[in-house]
């Protein structure tokens, strides 16, 4: 494998880690705030791609589709948590986990039933088409690497809007003792309706970034719903630092491990055998990692006890 053909796994891995740091950022914030299980998110990431895709397809304005992913997605998110989240609360975590796992049932069914089965295509914006030459000659996709910087722009947002604003603080006071900010006067529902609104608009982000490199289809959020629990695990419940790390990380073992693991066992064993044997152990490596991490520090890289 030649410098060059590393370096662009790398960007592709980043790409990859800040995407799913969109999608873990708002389940870390929900389920550390809230204390919820909240299997339904990655309905929200699909209804973001989908109203990208619906409003470029009408007004063909790719910044529109952005924020109509947005605006949907915090809608839908807060919509969700007055009718069937806010009752879910005090109850035990298995009703939390079969109330939004027949979310998904419903959402899935529902965005079938107005955009019908077949995918639908969201386009790359001629602004972004086409590759940057990046130092040392190395030629990569624009688009990937604005989501990066999208990202890591948002990673920085919400570290700030956490650590130095007031909504932040009652946000950090609401995780740590609900009670206390309640007999403080904080109106701790509207505290929550904002949290899962701010996390269904960051997953709807991310499904609008995606579905401008795969197609737009139902159900394409239960893929990455999996990979964003590896990262909030990883990284630690509660920690937006810990959802950059966790999602860098597992982008990274993920992307190199599937372009590295055939090359190495292709050097003692044949062509086909070596992409089978690699490409099956290249999807346990995140699995792997996470069981490493949760070994030698059970509550994440950056989770409190």
């Amino acid at each position: 494998m030649t410098t060059i053909l590393l370096i662009e796994q790398v960007l592709n891995g980043l790409q990859f880690g800040v995407m799913l740091f969109l999608m873990a950022a708002g389940l870390t914030l929900i389920f550390g705030v809230m204390g919820l299980i909240n299997l339904a998110h990655g309905s929200l990431y699909m209804i973001g791609a989908f109203a990208a895709a619906a409003v470029a397809a009408w007004t063909g304005n790719f910044l529109l589709a952005l924020m109509a992913s947005l605006i949907v997605a915090a809608i839908a998110g807060a919509i969700i948590e007055l009718t069937v989240i806010r009752r879910l609360y005090d109850r035990d975590h298995l009703d939390q986990v079969l109330a939004t796992f027949a979310l998904i049932l419903i959402f899935s069914e529902a965005t079938r039933w107005v955009f019908g089965s077949f995918p639908l295509f969201l386009n790359i914006p001629d602004a972004l088409k086409g590759t940057i030459i990046l130092p040392g000659g190395i030629e990569y996709s624009l688009y990937r690497l604005t989501i990066i910087l999208i990202g890591l722009a948002v990673a920085v947002g919400l570290f700030l809007l956490i650590s130095k604003t007031r909504v932040g603080m009652r946000i950090r006071a609401g995780e740590n003792d609900r009670e206390m900010i309640g007999a403080l006067g904080v109106d701790i529902s509207v505290l929550y309706t904002m949290v899962f609104a701010l996390g269904a608009a960051l997953a709807g982000l991310s499904g609008a970034l995606v579905g401008a490199i795969q197609s737009v289809e139902v159900g394409m959020g239960e893929p990455v719903l999996i990979l964003a629990f590896v990262v909030i695990v990883i990284g630690g419940i509660g920690s937006i630092k810990g959802a950059l790390a966790g999602a860098i990380l597992v982008g990274l073992t993920d992307t190199l491990g599937r372009t590295m693991l055939p090359v190495i066992f292709g050097t003692f064993m044949e062509a086909s055998s070596a992409t089978t044997v690699g490409s099956a152990l290249a999807s346990m490596l995140i699995y792997i990692l996470m069981a490493g991490v949760l070994l030698f520090k059970p509550t994440g890289l950056f989770g409190k006890a």
